[in-house]
């Protein structure tokens, strides 16, 4: 089952992608204390994701902050060099930290797992945008195939 509003963030270990390279990221310390925006993509460098997800979300991040954000994160079942890669090429500096989920264990623990196999993709992470409050889900959004309308940083600053 799919993580609702009111549920707590699974705790679980992936990779954050930084430049200087993979460290291990602890979910549970993460979102503990603090308010985070969490979006999971598909995948990087994929249409949608590089060209309106991740964009958005560096365009509207001074606006997230100001409505009481402390970290915008970004998750995608890739590698950290990888989500390493797609940073650069987005140019996302400190604005949103980057999320390697490589093995699907927090996709998974989400219940937000996507089998793209049929296209070549394999177990994918569904598009999603949800705010974390010390460690607890308090508003969550997942599109509908091929959709992009709830999970866009408009729509969470909305909802902040």
């Amino acid at each position: 089952m799919a993580i609702q509003s009111g549920d707590a963030i699974p705790a679980v270990t992936v990779q954050q992608a930084t430049p200087e390279g993979a460290q291990a990221l602890e979910t549970a310390s993460f979102f503990a204390g603090r308010t985070v925006v969490l979006f999971g993509v598909p995948g990087a460098f994929t249409p949608t994701c590089s060209a309106k997800h991740l964009p958005g979300f560096l365009t509207h991040a001074a606006a997230l902050k100001a409505k009481g954000v402390d970290v915008i994160a970004c998750m995608a079942v890739n590698d950290p060099f990888v989500m390493s890669a797609w940073a650069k090429d987005q140019g996302v500096g400190d604005d949103v930290v980057m999320i390697a989920d490589g093995s699907a264990v927090f996709t998974k623990a989400l219940g937000l797992e996507l089998d793209l196999s049929a296209r070549g993709l394999g177990l994918r992470c569904q598009r999603f945008a949800l705010i974390a409050k010390d460690g607890r889900v308090t508003h969550i959004g997942v599109e509908a195939p091929g959709g992009f309308e709830v999970s866009t940083a408009e729509a969470i600053l909305a909802a902040l």
